[in-house]
């Protein structure tokens, strides 16, 4: 990371704070060159009945049969979206996509505390099923979805990968997810408005909102990370996944520790010079997908 970035990051520090968010997000958009001329987009299709259920799809003319990146934004449960309409986030998401001969999709769920647990992974469940009807159409080959989510959209994507409640008859449908920066064992969460707002007062009802037995017992190819100034609850839950994937499998854990980077800083700066999380991806979703044509075609 270049260190005049990674210095104003740090002087940002670990808690989300308005300073921290709008700093972050100022610092990224800075270097935004907007989206690749070939780069089309189709805003708002309707995945569901909700208002919320909306999704953007990110392709160019003449793709066909491509890899699908399905983007699951953050906001602590009560907020956020998929796009804002004064900075590149998360545009920066769908275009990086494209960038990279794959489409794009960005969704939108339902918030808190109106809708508390499991309506995140309920939403990404209807959203891969539009995806599976509707993404060829767009350029995507529906074979080969890949799954990413940051914070509460970490959240709410594994849970869809980790319980199979929310699962087609035929399984998860994706080829491999990615989790930026999530929460997994909730029992262990802090107890804070956010998680009060979605996991409901009763806290006798959050362990069976865990995801962490899930995610180490799936055998979907999965790519998690943690940053280096993500604040104290995120890093025991990425320690807590590691260990308990080591005693599983004994072996370490896929999982990357992002230097310099705070909770926000590893997806707004995709698209950027010098990202850090976007050759990550590059790298897992070409393996996966490529896994998956051979194993289809044997």
């Amino acid at each position: 990371m270049n260190p005049q970035i990674r210095a104003r990051l740090a002087a940002l520090g670990t808690e989300l704070s308005p300073a921290l968010i709008e700093g972050t997000q100022r610092m990224f958009a800075e270097s935004w060159s907007g989206l690749a001329p070939d780069t089309l987009v189709e805003r708002d299709c309707a995945y569901g009945p909700h208002e919320r259920h909306r999704l953007d799809v990110f392709s160019a003319a003449g793709r066909r049969a491509a890899p699908v990146l399905l983007f699951v934004h953050g906001g602590g449960f009560v907020m956020g979206d998929k796009r804002s309409p004064d900075l590149p986030y998360y545009d920066n998401i769908g275009d990086f996509a494209v960038r990279n001969g794959w489409v794009g999709v960005t969704m939108t769920y339902r918030l808190a505390p109106a809708h508390p647990w499991p309506a995140g992974s309920e939403d990404v469940a209807s959203a891969i099923a539009w995806l599976h009807a509707n993404i060829a159409a767009h350029g995507g080959d529906p074979r080969r979805i890949v799954l990413m989510g940051q914070s509460a959209g970490a959240v709410h994507a594994a849970g869809y990968v980790a319980h199979a409640r929310f699962h087609a008859a035929n399984g998860p449908g994706l080829a491999g997810a990615i989790l930026v920066s999530g929460i997994y064992d909730v029992a262990a969460a802090s107890v804070n408005q956010f998680h009060l707002a979605y996991y409901g007062e009763d806290r006798a009802a959050w362990p069976a909102c865990s995801t962490l037995e899930g995610l180490v017992g799936t055998d979907l190819p999965l790519m998690l990370s943690v940053s280096e100034f993500d604040g104290a609850d995120f890093q025991r839950q990425a320690a807590a996944f590691v260990s308990a994937y080591a005693a599983a499998h004994g072996r370490f854990a896929p999982l990357h520790w992002l230097p310099g980077h705070n909770h926000l800083s590893p997806v707004l700066a995709i698209g950027s010079p010098g990202e850090t999380l976007g050759p990550l991806i590059r790298s897992f979703v070409t393996t996966v997908c490529a896994e998956h044509d051979r194993v289809s075609a044997a």
